[in-house]
This record gives structure tokens, C-alpha cells and sequence, in this order.
């Protein structure tokens, strides 16, 4: 079977090493590269996979462009408006979002299962899957901070669609917020600089969550205390490990054969 991840950069992509390692636990013998696709090519590189192919991961900016191609999505899908798996079988095309699951996992790895006020930086498809997350861990509200509030509807509508209130702000008003936050999640990609004043008691308390991993730690890590950050590198490990699950078993329900050990290569291909 061929996988592959898409995106556009997408040479620097870790994806191929975990899911290499995962499938080489399994007994496996699938391929899984990275292929360079932009939104203007993505319909032609999708609709062209013939039989050979088992499904597809996706990076930004793609996880939006893909849902007209989709035959069906699953319900986080409905719920984000974002997809990063596509899984090819009988002749279908079926989309899923395990970057949810990889947030709410990775906040469960380190003891994190309600979450209070959250705070989201940034606006773009892994924020809305952030704030699925969020109400996923029992947050009571949600801020999101982004540099045009005018372009942040879908995601107050995502919150309300989940019981959860959202409210939007821009990213130099941060420190108005009189909320005490239990966690601060920053979807800002790699490389994106911003200047955000936190106030040292949210530094001090409230857990940081920051997609970013490579350079590790980010600024906004590096300015947070040392227990209380969680890198996006976890997410990445553990929404790759849902999607094996996808590919393999043909549904995200249920979990692998020798999944411990899976998730034990996987890790250790990424570092961790």
C-alpha cells in the first residue's frame, strides 16, 4: 500500500518517520512519503490515486481545501470544518481530523482533563480543531486571539455549535483578557513571530500547549515555566498514531495490534 503527507512546504515533514516506524513494528511493508502539493493541485493529485494507494495526511493549507473531495467525512470533520486524513478504500474517499485527538491526548498525557478558560492563538484550520479539543476538556469558555477578529466567525460558530462560548480578540489585546486562564494554545506554525504580553500569573498557572516544535523550545515556550508546556511534537506523535489507526483497521474506532509498541517507535522516532 502507498500513503503519503501532503503540504506545501512540506520537505521538512516528521510524518514519514513515524508512520515508517509504525507500519515497521506492524510487519507492514507500506510506503509512505512526502509529496510536495499546493491547493491549485490538490484536486488533480487526489482524484489520480489509483488502487494502490490506502490514504493521504494533510498539513496545512490543504486540511480546508480537501472537504469538496471527500465522498464522506466523519463527525470531527463536520465539527471543525477541517480535515487531515483521507482514507481511499472501495473505491471512496473518506475524510477524517485526528489533530483533535492528538491535542485532547496530549493534554492527557500530562495529568490535563479539565481545562477551565482557554485561550487559542490563532485562527487558521488547527484552531478550530483546538477549540473541539478545548470543549473536549471541559472548557467553561474559550478566547481566541487572532490578527483579524472580522475573519473569526467560523469559529465562534464552532464553540457554539459544541455549547462552548467563544470570544474573539486580537492578538495585542491579549492581555485585557481578565479571564483566569487554565491554558493558553498556541496553532501559530513554526516560524510565525508575534508579540504577546501574558501576565506572570497566567505564566505562572495556566498550561501551555504550542503546535510549534521545530525550533523546540519557541519563544512562547521558552517565556512559560518548564512543567506546565506541552510541545506540539506530542500532538503530532499521537494524531500520526490515530491516523495508523485509520489506515490500518479502515476506521478511527478500536485501537492497533501491539499499539504499545507502535506508540513506543513512534516516539522515538520523533525524539520524545
Amino acid at each position: 500500500m502507498r500513503l503519503a503527507v501532503l503540504g506545501s512546504p512540506i520537505a521538512h515533514s516528521l510524518s514519514p518517520a513515524l508512520h515508517r516506524a509504525a507500519y515497521d513494528v506492524l510487519g507492514l511493508d507500506w510506503s509512505y512519503e512526502a509529496i510536495e502539493v499546493t491547493t491549485e493541485s490538490l484536486r488533480d493529485f487526489v482524484t489520480s490515486r489509483d488502487e494502490t494507494w490506502r490514504g493521504l495526511s494533510l498539513t496545512m493549507p490543504l486540511k480546508r481545501d480537501i472537504l469538496p473531495l471527500l465522498g464522506s467525512v466523519s463527525e470531527v470533520v463536520r465539527q471543525t470544518g477541517s480535515a487531515n486524513t483521507v482514507l481511499f478504500s472501495h473505491g471512496r474517499t473518506s475524510g477524517f481530523n485526528t489533530d483533535v485527538y492528538g491535542i485532547t491526548q496530549a493534554f492527557a498525557r500530562h495529568g490535563h482533563s479539565s481545562l477551565g478558560a482557554v485561550l487559542v492563538l490563532g485562527g487558521g484550520a488547527t484552531a478550530s480543531s483546538a477549540i473541539v479539543a478545548a470543549t473536549m476538556l471541559e472548557a467553561t469558555r474559550v478566547f481566541v486571539a487572532v490578527r483579524s477578529p472580522e475573519r473569526a466567525q467560523d469559529l465562534i460558530d464552532i464553540g457554539r455549535a459544541r455549547g462552548v462560548d467563544v470570544f474573539v480578540r486580537r492578538l495585542e489585546d491579549v492581555d485585557q483578557i481578565d479571564e483566569r486562564l487554565g491554558a493558553v494554545i498556541s496553532t501559530l506554525p513554526n516560524g510565525a513571530t508575534v508579540s504577546v504580553d501574558f501576565d506572570p500569573d497566567t505564566i505562572d498557572r495556566a498550561v501551555l500547549f504550542d503546535v510549534a516544535y521545530h525550533p523546540w523550545p519557541s519563544p512562547l515556550a521558552s517565556a512559560w515555566r518548564g512543567d506546565s508546556v506541552i510541545s506540539g511534537l506530542e500532538m503530532l506523535v499521537l494524531q500520526a498514531l490515530a491516523q495508523v489507526r485509520i489506515f490500518v483497521n479502515g476506521h478511527p474506532h478500536g485501537t492497533l495490534d501491539r499499539e504499545d509498541e507502535v506508540l513506543a517507535a513512534m516516539l522515538a522516532a520523533a525524539g520524545l
